[in-house]
């Protein structure tokens, strides 16, 4: 098994980005539940025909429709010997535990919060924005919050109307409501407008809410727009509102010093969630959070319980458990991957990661600024590029992403800006090189003819008939 996930990750480059699964496999999944045991070889035999060639295909360097990571070999280790180790990381005292609080302080480090910081490795910046949300309700409501719920009380919170749909989800679990999350107009740049922000701020104060928390975005998912992280950090410091940043990709980027500055005031914030699955290469899951005020962020969490005693000798020794900082007490061993990767490639290595993306995009983005037949729709703040093919509607952008997909070549996903259908590009994974932009191009401009000639060649219906 080893022997083949590393001939594969030699040979990715030669592989289709993406197959779809023909129907004989996909009708496979409807087996009934195996009441005897097979042979391991007939099991990953199994393995090998009905899911390894039909991943995501996010291994792959022309692999550019949605922000995943390409992973590594090193990680593939890693969860290899995490899986054998079978740490439950919920809590207790053990070395697991103890790489997971390591990692964290890297993380704060990082992001230049105080190293005293709290933080969890969790399973992605969808999680760890939840984390953030119920940590800020408790730090603006207290803690009797956790056992009578809201009452008399209507919180509000704040951020980009480019902000990730994970965010209003995590007002929605929170039990605040989705409607709670005002959503305040971007600029061109598609940052969040920072009067439009103190107006509402001002406006619900009046109306009777009780504003509590704002979300900067550092890296939007729809085209890498970064918020004036600055100034919204001193807005919550003179409103005194929680101030969170959902830097699900954007928080690697502080590795780099040719990055760096562009999330300025990133280091002010009261938590920031983030991704190490995207450009610090981790595989899939393993996201995290930082909060600056551990205590803030055991008093949205931490519950004592008889089984759950903790002593101060022992394997019950080592609070605050992890537990104590989240919503998981069945917690596997995720720190490991992320520990084993940081030290293998080491952080100033996964900045130029984060560099190269960058810079490809902005190579893609000059090959499309250059071409009469294709129109780029947004800026380039990031790893982002959306653009159209000019002789096609809103379906045909739609049709081009699928043809791409389909054959195998290039994967682009889709996006809406400004009411227009954008093919999208981003730039995560570490295999991705200079000619790949070229082949994006150049794919997508096959794509386009293909589907024109398609078009032309439909013959004109007959006229009816008039009686």
């Amino acid at each position: 098994m080893l022997d083949d996930v590393f001939d594969e990750l030699a040979g990715i480059r030669n592989e289709p980005v993406w197959r779809p699964m023909p129907d004989a496999v996909r009708n496979a999944w409807s087996d009934k539940l195996p009441r005897q045991g097979t042979e391991a070889e007939d099991v990953y035999r199994s393995y090998q025909a009905t899911i390894a060639p039909y991943g995501v295909g996010n291994r792959h360097p022309q692999f550019l429709g949605w922000v995943h990571g390409g992973g590594s070999a090193i990680g593939v280790l890693a969860d290899m010997l995490a899986a054998g180790l079978n740490a439950n990381c919920g809590g207790r005292d053990h070395a697991p535990i103890a790489c997971e609080r390591q990692v964290i302080r890297w993380a704060s480090e990082m992001l230049g919060m105080p190293p005293e910081s709290s933080g969890l490795v969790l399973s992605g910046t969808s999680m760890a924005n939840f984390v953030a949300i119920l940590t800020a309700r408790a730090a603006a409501f207290g803690e009797g919050i956790r056992r009578t719920g809201i009452s008399g009380v209507q919180p509000v919170g704040y951020a980009s109307a480019g902000a990730h749909m994970c965010v209003a989800r995590a007002f929605d679990m929170a039990g605040l409501g989705a409607d709670a999350l005002r959503l305040i107009p971007n600029d061109a740049d598609g940052a969040l407008k920072l009067a439009d922000l103190r107006a509402r701020i001002a406006e619900d104060r009046a109306l009777g809410f009780h504003p509590f928390v704002v979300i900067g975005t550092a890296g939007s998912v729809d085209i890498g727009a970064i918020d004036d992280l600055s100034g919204l950090a001193e807005i919550c410091h003179q409103e005194h509102l929680w101030f969170h940043v959902d830097a699900a990709f954007g928080a690697i980027a502080m590795l780099s010093p040719a990055l760096r500055l562009r999330f300025a005031g990133m280091d002010r914030a009261d938590s920031v969630a983030f991704d190490f699955h995207k450009w610090a290469q981790v595989p899939y899951d393993a996201g995290g959070i930082v909060v600056r005020d551990a205590d803030a962020h055991r008093a949205a969490f931490a519950r004592e319980v008889a089984y759950l005693r903790r002593d101060a000798r022992g394997l019950a020794a080592g609070e605050p458990w992890p537990v104590d900082l989240g919503p998981e007490l069945s917690r596997g061993f995720r720190a490991l991957k992320v520990w084993m990767t940081l030290k293998t490639y080491g952080a100033d290595r996964i900045g130029r990661v984060a560099e190269q993306c960058c810079d490809l995009a902005q190579r893609l983005a000059a090959l499309i600024d250059a071409e009469p037949l294709l129109e780029r729709l947004a800026p380039v703040p990031l790893n982002i590029v959306c653009f159209s093919y000019r002789l096609g509607d809103n379906a045909m952008q739609a049709a081009i992403a699928a043809d791409l997909q389909e054959a195998g070549a290039v994967v682009l996903s889709t996006t809406t800006i400004g009411g227009r259908t954008a093919l999208r590009a981003a730039f995560v994974n570490h295999r991705t090189r200079r000619e790949d932009t070229v082949a994006v191009v150049r794919a997508v401009l096959a794509a386009g003819a293909a589907r024109l000639d398609r078009i032309e060649s439909v013959p004109e219906k007959e006229p009816r008939e008039v009686a």
